[in-house]
């Protein structure tokens, strides 16, 4: 399963993270234009254009076209929405990069899930079927996590991986371990703020028993057994709720004894809770180290579990963990639902699966403010982190000022929550295409962009709506000129794209 910053299933926001990840066309046309390929900045994500094709700066939204991704080429149709920022950055991969913060905390986390037991996948592609990404974990298809407003379609039955769970039935099918790890860089379409960016990175793992191996083929007892032999702790847990409830948290039944899950989540739970020791003692050890004013207060560590629902699991919980004065919503997990299993082909285990965001954990570990700067090349950020022996706080090296800029449009024709078309004369509006905008506009020079006001005409019910967008760059003082030329665009393209009526 999987999580970035909650695992939760929120409605149109869909998250699947630690609190942190949600789920959440440009199109430039001139026919006089002759046939041309435009190559991203990524090293091996492109788009190819035929013969009298209209050639769009942005991505492939004429026919026929291809993109190309990891040396593979994907024809793309009306459904394609990957913007060439998004494209440029699938090379990084920074959760195998070495030293730098995502990696390190993805390595953190492995640590305490030892092989043979577990096998580690870190190198999946990230285009994936919409029956991988949807269909096998039982999204419906009405699912607003499918709609082109939250997710990058690559074509009608491509998307790039909302989560890592898209590898699931795969892994299960394979059944080469007890368990796994899968760490990913993940894509959504979402907000523009401090916490939130098109590609983050996800982890999730798993543990299975199987009915035919363990003796006598009482799961209930080989996973007691199992637990028998892992490390305790001496957290304080808040764990009031049984491990089911008919409404809220209810077992699968016809699947699963009552037995079998109570140990099931007991092993999860433990496995969980070690996890949080293993993370949270580095916090303070590096808080300690930098010598802040928390290190000196903080109290000691305290963790919880909530009931949750996820579509992939069921029971199901949120771990949270009180850090710096409020709880705070790490991960998600829960027995995993036995269709999954049947589906790959082995109806006959039965486990648990968790999931989190690693930027989100990254965030807390090493005091990093801003998600921004995960994707920063400047050595005065990557200097400062090494290994995992050595976790150390972020040190900022300079605030630069903020440059605020308002702008107010009509929408065009009727509203749809669906969303995510980008196109020119748009008649549907969603936020996300306005983020997306002005993602591909300012790119990082974009700290975050929020809905200011909103106003109805009483005669006319058209709508008006202001964003205000805050440029600031990481690494340097913005000029006036700059962000007003930045700001000039991004007008340009509302109305180009979406059909706005500037105010």
């Amino acid at each position: 399963m999987s999580t970035a910053t909650r695992w939760t299933l929120n409605s149109i926001q869909n998250r699947w993270l630690a609190t942190g990840i949600r789920w959440s066309c440009h199109q430039r046309q001139s026919s006089s234009l002759p046939s041309r390929r435009y190559q991203s900045t990524g090293n091996n994500s492109r788009y190819f254009q035929s013969e009298g094709c209209n050639y769009n700066a942005d991505f492939a939204a004429a026919s026929p076209s291809f993109l190309e991704i990891g040396g593979k080429a994907y024809q793309t149709d009306s459904w394609t929405n990957v913007p060439s920022s998004v494209l440029a950055l699938i090379p990084r991969r920074l959760h195998i990069q070495p030293s730098h913060p995502v990696s390190l905390t993805r390595e953190l986390i492995e640590s305490r899930f030892p092989s043979p037991t577990y096998a580690h996948y870190n190198d999946l592609s990230p285009v994936v079927t919409v029956a991988e990404n949807f269909d096998s974990l039982g999204f419906p298809t009405d699912h607003p996590g499918r709609n082109r407003s939250d997710t990058y379609y690559i074509n009608k039955d491509t998307v790039l991986r909302t989560h890592t769970s898209a590898h699931e039935a795969e892994l299960f099918r394979r059944n080469a371990s007890e368990g796994y790890t899968i760490s990913a860089d993940v894509y959504r379409r979402d907000a523009i703020d401090r916490s939130h960016y098109p590609i983050f990175h996800q982890m999730e793992g798993s543990r299975m028993w199987d009915r035919r191996k363990v003796r006598g083929g009482d799961v209930a007892q080989a996973v007691w057994d199992d637990l028998s032999k892992m490390s305790k702790h001496n957290l304080q847990v808040e764990d009031p709720n049984p491990t089911v409830h008919p409404e809220r948290n209810p077992l699968q039944a016809g699947h699963h004894s009552i037995q079998e899950v109570e140990a099931v989540a007991a092993h999860l739970k433990r496995s969980l809770e070690g996890v949080v020791v293993e993370l949270f003692s580095k916090a303070k050890q590096a808080a300690a180290a930098a010598n802040t004013v928390e290190a000196s207060t903080e109290e000691p560590l305290k963790i919880r579990w909530v009931e949750a629902y996820f579509p992939f699991t069921s029971p199901s919980w949120e771990l949270e963990v009180f850090w710096q004065g409020d709880w705070l919503e790490v991960l998600g997990c829960g027995v995993t639902k036995q269709d999954v299993l049947i589906n790959a082909g082995v109806p006959d285990q039965l486990g648990w699966a968790f999931g989190l965001g690693l930027e989100r954990v990254a965030m807390i570990l090493f005091s990093i403010p801003d998600i921004r700067l995960f994707w920063s090349r400047d050595e005065r950020f990557l200097s400062q982190f090494t290994n995992v022996q050595n976790v150390k706080r972020f040190k900022s090296f300079s605030k630069y000022p903020a440059s605020y800029k308002d702008v107010s449009f009509w929408l065009r024709g009727t509203s749809s929550a669906a969303g995510g078309g980008l196109r020119t004369n748009a008649q549907g509006f969603h936020e996300n295409d306005v983020m997306e905008i002005v993602r591909e506009v300012g790119g990082d020079l974009v700290e975050d962009v929020r809905l200011f006001d909103e106003f109805q005409h009483p005669t006319s019910g058209r709508k008006s709506l202001c964003y205000r967008i805050n440029y600031r760059s990481l690494e340097r003082t913005l000029t006036n000129t700059e962000t007003n030329e930045l700001h000039a665009k991004v007008k340009e393209d509302l109305v180009q794209k979406l059909g706005v009526e500037m105010r």
